[in-house]
C-alpha cells in the first residue's frame, strides 16, 4: 500500500485565494507566493515539550517588494491550505530561488492542517534578492494516503495566520 500523487487541477482544491489559477497549478502541485517577510530579532529555545519561538519584525515591502540582504528570513504565504485527513503535502522551493542563491526550507504539511503556512528564506547570493510581494517560491506537492489517518494534526499551528 503506497501513496500516489495527486494532480495540480486536482489539488486546487485544497488550496483557497490563489493569485493566478493558469500560473500556480503546477502538473504535479500547486505554487505557492509570499505576502509577508519577517526578520528573527530574538533567540529562540526548543526541548522536547517546550516550545519559545523568536520574537519577529515584519519587514514591509517597499517598491512592490522587499530587497533581502545576506541572511535568514521567514516568509509567510498567501494562500490558505487545507489539508484533508487521507492526504499530506510536501513543500519543495521553486527552481528559480535555488539558481538565484536562495533556498527555501518547508516542513511537512501533515494530513488535517489548515492555515497559512510559512517557511524559512535563506539568502546566500552576496548580492541579496528583490524579492516582488507574491512572487512564487514554492510549490506545495500532495499525496493521497491509501486511509485516513487515526489522528488527524491539531496541534499548536493549526489554524495559523487566518
Amino acid at each position: 500500500m503506497g501513496f500516489t500523487i495527486i494532480l495540480g487541477n486536482d489539488a486546487l482544491k485544497f488550496v483557497k485565494g490563489l493569485i493566478d489559477v493558469n500560473t500556480q497549478v503546477q502538473p504535479v502541485g500547486v505554487d505557492l507566493t509570499v505576502s509577508k517577510v519577517f526578520k528573527f530579532i530574538s533567540s529562540a529555545r526548543l526541548g522536547f515539550q517546550t516550545r519559545e519561538l523568536p520574537s519577529l519584525e515584519e519587514i514591509p515591502p517597499k517598491d512592490g517588494g522587499w530587497f533581502l540582504s545576506q541572511g535568514v528570513y521567514k516568509v509567510r504565504f498567501s494562500e490558505v491550505v487545507e489539508v484533508p485527513e487521507d492526504v499530506v503535502a510536501f513543500c519543495f522551493p521553486r527552481s528559480s530561488l535555488l539558481r538565484s542563491g536562495i533556498q527555501l526550507t518547508c516542513t511537512v504539511w501533515d494530513p488535517g492542517y489548515v492555515g497559512r503556512g510559512e517557511a524559512l528564506l535563506q539568502v546566500f547570493n552576496p548580492y541579496g534578492i528583490f524579492l516582488e510581494v507574491y512572487a512564487r517560491v514554492a510549490q506545495l506537492v500532495f499525496f493521497k494516503l491509501p486511509k485516513k489517518v487515526v489522528k488527524a494534526y491539531d496541534g499548536f499551528y493549526k489554524g495559523e495566520n487566518l
